[in-house]
């Protein structure tokens, strides 16, 4: 569906959420278009980019409706490349440990890097002078989620200093090509180091707000509740989900494979969100007794994630590797997915384990 690789792993069909195998996001720092993953709460809007207008408003001084051809000849063009993470993956980790009814057991690769090209947000917010007294920036797509009730666009907002930071875009191309309808075409937010949540799709609203989004995919889900919670709060409940937790999960091999005992090769990826960059990772075959350092790959911005690798001395057997990633804050993966569990299933960051068999 949507051009994606056959090989995807469909958690729903409407709306389309799938992600790919973690082999297909090994190797490369750019993800193909074909095999990002994708997560929607509705279904995919048909839109005609010759007709799209974006409104922007709120308390700003002078109101704006551009098309996304007005966007380009008003604002400098850029590029950013940048990695998307959504808030629930690996809650497949968290399934595990205790049933979380209503959400899809996302694996590892609901995250994907591109490049993406349109204008900075801060130079619309600037052409529409923000008023004193904001404080944060609520973006409304035009796909229209069930999952409210009554249903409603899907949106959410960030805190005005962060869409006032160069690396947010309201972005028409991915990897050098036109945005794909299910990606968002004609036009999206690409808010870097959070939740993907946040870089909201088929974006026709803009509102500057004294107040963070009382949409109901900011108010009252994409929250941190604590365990005991029930999973349908009131609005407000809980934390608000941002900056996204440094995370690291293995592409390569697969999980459950067998290989002739001895050296073996592992790889995987490793992000962090905010402004914060993956400094080391770790990996380790003897149950956390010993470790040591992968290589880290290429650091292609401050925005996208390091791939890693690492040769593991696999004995015959059942064998668990773990790994796990620090980043430039000094924070480190919590160790076990039941020191995180929430009834969401959100942010799993716990450390990644792979299964392998020694022959």
């Amino acid at each position: 569906m949507y051009g994606k690789r056959t090989d995807m792993t469909v958690h729903s069909e409407l709306p389309y959420n799938a992600e790919p195998p973690r082999g297909a996001l090994a190797g490369t720092t750019l993800t193909p278009v074909d095999a990002f993953y994708c997560r929607n709460h509705g279904p995919v809007p048909e839109a005609d980019g010759s007709d799209w207008r974006l409104r922007v408003g709120g308390l700003v001084t002078t109101p704006l409706t551009l098309s996304p051809a007005e966007l380009a000849a008003r604002f400098e063009v850029c590029s950013e490349t940048a990695t998307l993470q959504c808030a629930g993956n690996r809650r497949a980790g968290l399934v595990a440990v205790r049933d979380i009814p209503g959400e899809a057991p996302w694996g590892p690769t609901a995250t994907a890097t591109a490049v993406w090209t349109g204008v900075r947000l801060a130079d619309v917010l600037a052409a529409v002078g923000v008023v004193e007294g904001a404080s944060d920036v609520e973006f409304v797509g035009t796909d229209v989620s069930d999952a409210a009730d009554p249903p409603q666009e899907f949106g959410g907002s960030v805190p005005l200093r962060k869409a006032r930071m160069p690396e947010v875009l309201l972005a028409w191309a991915m990897n050098g090509e036109p945005l794909t309808p299910v990606h968002g075409a004609p036009l999206r937010v690409v808010v870097p180091g959070y939740i993907g949540a946040r870089s909201v799709k088929w974006v026709d609203r803009i509102e500057v707000r004294d107040r963070p989004s009382a949409n109901f995919f900011q108010a009252s889900t994409y929250r941190l509740l604590p365990p005991d919670a029930p999973v349908t709060g009131t609005p407000g409940e809980g934390v608000e989900l941002g900056l996204v937790a440094v995370n690291a999960d293995f592409l390569l091999p697969d999980d459950g494979s067998s290989h002739p005992a001895g050296p073996v090769t592992v790889a995987g990826y490793a992000f962090a969100g905010g402004d914060r960059t993956v400094v080391r990772v770790d990996v380790s075959a003897d149950g956390g007794a010993t470790w040591s350092q992968a290589d880290l790959g290429e650091q292609a911005s401050t925005w996208a994630w390091r791939h890693w690798s690492a040769t593991v001395e696999l004995p015959r057997g059942e064998t668990e590797v773990l790994a796990r990633a620090w980043d430039s804050s000094a924070a480190l993966q919590p160790e076990r997915p039941e020191h995180v569990w929430n009834p969401k299933g959100y942010v799993n960051n716990s450390w990644a384990r792979l299964r392998l068999h020694g022959a």
